[in-house]
């Protein structure tokens, strides 16, 4: 679901994403990157995609079917000055 409606989804809206993985022996582990230039496109882009009716009708609530919201966890992080996401 993430390659084929969420990540096309949330491109289509600005969204860049550097990448995605899953865990090669676990199944439940899922982790994907996305870049922003600011704060305030981080804040721009997010509201263009959880604002959307959309995602807020149909794609969200079919997702989280999907996944275990307790076991779910964000990180925020800052690329290291030469790393090359940025």
């Amino acid at each position: 679901m993430f390659d084929e409606e969420i990540m096309p989804f949330q491109v289509s809206k600005g969204m860049v994403v550097c990448g995605s993985w899953h865990g090669e022996t676990d199944p439940s582990v899922f982790v994907w990157m996305r870049r922003f230039d600011s704060e305030k496109e981080r804040e721009r882009i997010c509201n263009a995609v959880y604002a959307d009716p959309l995602w807020a009708n149909d794609i969200a609530p079919r997702a989280y079917k999907l996944i275990d919201p307790t076991k779910m966890e964000v990180q925020r992080v800052v690329p290291n000055k030469k790393s090359s996401v940025q």
